[in-house]
């Protein structure tokens, strides 16, 4: 049995949390800076490395290029080569992060293409794409985890922009509400997004103070005024305030998840969870940030279809084994839950991730066995037979492998 202990970076942004990431890896709190997220994986930007039985480090990347058959599997290795597909993530809001979307593959790789063509350096901040891939993604709460995601059903979006008594936003409301389908969602977005600065100035501290009335109202849209108003006080002026009045605000309790697929719009705002996507970094910003924002290339990104965003708590597929389902070949996501009366057998015909988030797991194979501490992660190769997870303690395990094609 190959069983790697891994060693996983951890990525600071001014978004992230002094305590979720620490308190995870057991270390003192709170930490000097924000920690945003753990990366495991083999990214090129921040690769896991092997622990190796004399105690060194060698680099994921390194392993799955010296022998990506045995590492991922023959079946997995046609496809990606000696690339891994997928990349998990903690991540650990303590404030919300850039309004963002991702594009599809064949954007991607056009786009990538055209700003190698055109010269733009890989790491200019104009850049749009990082790469020639998609990247679809699946987040799953480890606390409550708040977020804005996917455009609301219009009605419903014109029932909260009639509620707020801001009469210069009213023809705005009414754009939307001549027409309460993509094609509307898409006219008063663009239109949003792309205000003159002057006239964002004097639209934003309107719609604001109407936020504030409707709170201390108890109005119907409570929860998505306060969003509003948090977004207004960290973002001033930013337009990105205005088209979060579109969006689907969302809580989920820890277990669930969301899918974001290529050009859902979306913004995580505060928690702590577990998040699993294609091995890529292309981001779209349309706003609360002051990094680089490409309207006209977000806007050939974005899919304006709406309604609820569907909630996932897994589908059990054995006793202790829930699976997050998504059309991705790069990723799937699995939640193990494991204690004295339950024991799982992990077992799949690609690479696996395990990472420990409660408790502590015993993991065995042939006779041999490993102890995983709340924070500690594995590498299992293709090559190895099924594994049995066992606990004597509420143990919880996150797995990542490829999906199901």
């Amino acid at each position: 049995m190959t069983v790697d202990l891994l060693h996983n970076a951890v990525r600071a942004y001014a978004w992230g949390s002094r305590t979720a990431i620490a308190e995870l890896l057991g270390r003192e709190v709170p930490t000097p800076h924000p920690e945003a997220e753990l990366w495991l994986g083999a990214h090129p930007g921040d690769p896991s490395r092997v622990v190796e039985p004399d105690g060194g480090h060698r680099s994921l990347l390194d392993l799955l290029a010296d022998d990506p058959e045995g590492q991922l599997g023959a079946r997995h290795a046609d496809r990606w080569g000696s690339r891994l597909p997928f990349l998990l993530k903690v991540l650990a809001a303590d404030e919300p992060l850039s309004l963002q979307a991702h594009p599809s593959a064949e954007l991607a790789a056009n786009g990538f293409a055209a700003e190698d063509a055109a010269g733009v350096p890989m790491d200019s901040p104009t850049r749009n794409y990082k790469d020639p891939s998609a990247k679809p993604e699946l987040i799953c709460a480890l606390t409550e985890f708040h977020a804005l995601a996917g455009f609301r059903d219009p009605a419903r979006t014109v029932a909260l922009l009639r509620s707020l008594d801001a009469p210069d936003f009213a023809p705005y409301a009414q754009l939307l509400a001549a027409q309460p389908d993509a094609s509307g969602l898409r006219a008063l977005f663009t239109t949003l997004i792309t205000l003159p600065q002057t006239a964002l100035d004097m639209l934003l501290p309107q719609v604001l103070d109407a936020c504030v009335l409707h709170v201390k109202e108890h109005g119907e849209f409570d929860l998505e005024c306060r969003t509003i108003l948090e977004l207004g006080e960290a973002y001033p002026g930013d337009a990105g305030v205005l088209a979060a009045l579109l969006l689907n605000r969302i809580v989920l309790r820890p277990g669930e998840a969301i899918y974001l697929p290529a050009g859902n719009l979306h913004a995580y705002l505060h928690g702590t969870g577990v998040e699993i996507l294609a091995n890529s970094d292309n981001v779209l910003r349309c706003g609360l940030t002051p990094k680089h924002v490409d309207v006209p290339e977000l806007m050939r990104v974005l899919d304006f279809g709406c309604g609820d965003m569907p909630v996932q708590t897994g589908e059990p597929t054995s006793p202790g084994l829930w699976a997050y389902r998504t059309p991705c070949p790069e990723f799937e996501l699995s939640r193990i839950e494991v204690g004295p009366s339950v024991r799982v057998r992990v077992d799949h015909s690609g690479p696996q991730i395990l990472l420990c988030t409660r408790g502590r797991a015993r993991l065995t194979c042939g006779g041999q066995s490993v102890e995983l501490a709340r924070g500690q992660s594995v590498w299992l190769p293709a090559r190895d037979p099924e594994v049995i997870v066992t606990s004597e303690v509420d143990t919880q395990l996150f797995r990542a492998t490829p999906g199901v094609e």
